[in-house]
């Protein structure tokens, strides 16, 4: 496989197989695996911006033509805007989604009581929608509703989903994202979502790995409906990489590293590899915080993922609100 472009879904956005994601380059904090190893500790605002200008640099240069933001990542779409800008980069050779929802709450700190706040309302969605398309411009084609959840109520919540209808009809494609052990049961739920007859979303963005595959009859049935299907935390925030330490991991990563190197390629390309491989996958998102990780992360594009590897992953698969309970352990680094 290459990274060459493709739509999504049946948006007419072009995309390429792997994205960027800036969940991990706009903010000092996050909870991947060795995050603060990856920003060296160096937390300046011009630092962090000239590393994210780096990687969104090397991604182009590689074919990367995704790029996905959220208003929580801290100053990942102020970063991202200003490299647009700077390269004088214009749609339609290439797509930029970014996500309402959550409000960034850390004030640059790697450690805060509150790194995000969440709210699925009409003013935050207005308020955010603003915020991001100021930044942004007429590059930013997707707008995707931050986490939906049945708990959060935003998928029945009507104010909203007329207002993103009406960004629809402007030429927004809507989606949403979601996340937790009930992300299936959301993503039925969203197929089902009209305003005035005419089906609201136009894409899903969800976890899909090999630890964490539930989701997976879901998706299909989105894909097979024509929403493009956007794949995040593909390495289960490290856990799917050679960093992994955790004692409880260790099976886990042997069997990883050892699969990768029958293939000759690295543990995360091999992850990676496993979701390029679905038939429901439009684009699955690189979280790359160095440029060295996204010229890793793209030998995922030249590596076969076949039957005898998902079996040597299969007896990994965790049930899914135990990974759910995993993931919200990790720490802010």
């Amino acid at each position: 496989m290459q990274n060459v472009l493709r739509q999504l879904g049946a948006t007419g956005l072009v995309v390429s197989p792997l994205g960027l994601g800036l969940a991990a380059l706009g903010r000092p904090g996050y909870i991947n695996l060795g995050h603060a190893a990856d920003l060296q500790h160096e937390y300046d605002v011009a630092a962090m911006q000239a590393r994210t200008h780096a990687v969104l640099d090397a991604a182009w240069a590689a074919g990367v033509r995704y790029f996905d933001a959220a208003r929580s990542y801290g100053r990942g779409e102020a970063f991202l805007g200003a490299w647009l800008a700077q390269r004088q980069l214009n749609p339609p050779t290439f797509t930029v989604g970014s996500k309402w929802g959550y409000t960034y709450t850390a004030a640059w700190q790697v450690h805060a009581d509150q790194h995000e706040v969440k709210s699925h309302t009409l003013p935050v969605l207005r308020q955010q929608w603003h915020e991001s398309y100021s930044i942004l411009g007429p590059s930013l084609r997707l707008y995707q509703i931050h986490s939906a959840t049945l708990e959060s109520g935003v998928l029945e919540r009507d104010e909203v989903l007329r207002e993103l209808a009406h960004l629809k009809a402007q030429g927004v494609a809507i989606g949403l994202s979601v996340s937790g052990p009930q992300q299936a049961q959301v993503i039925e739920r969203a197929l089902s979502v009209q305003v005035d007859g005419v089906a609201l979303f136009d894409t899903v963005q969800a976890t899909w790995n090999v630890l964490e595959p539930s989701a997976g009859a879901s998706l299909q049935a989105a894909h097979q409906a024509g929403l493009g299907v956007i794949i995040k935390e593909a390495l289960a925030n490290g856990r799917l990489t050679a960093r992994n330490t955790r004692p409880a991991d260790a099976a886990l990563v042997q069997c990883l590293m050892a699969e990768a190197e029958r293939r000759h390629t690295t543990a995360d390309a091999l992850a990676l590899a496993a979701v390029l491989a679905q038939p429901f996958v439009s684009v699955v998102l690189s979280g790359a915080a160095t440029v060295a990780q996204l010229h890793a992360n793209l030998g995922a594009l030249a590596v076969a993922y076949d039957a005898p590897v998902a079996a040597a992953f299969a007896p990994y698969q965790e049930r899914a609100p135990e990974y759910w309970h995993i993931r919200s352990s990790l720490a802010w680094n």
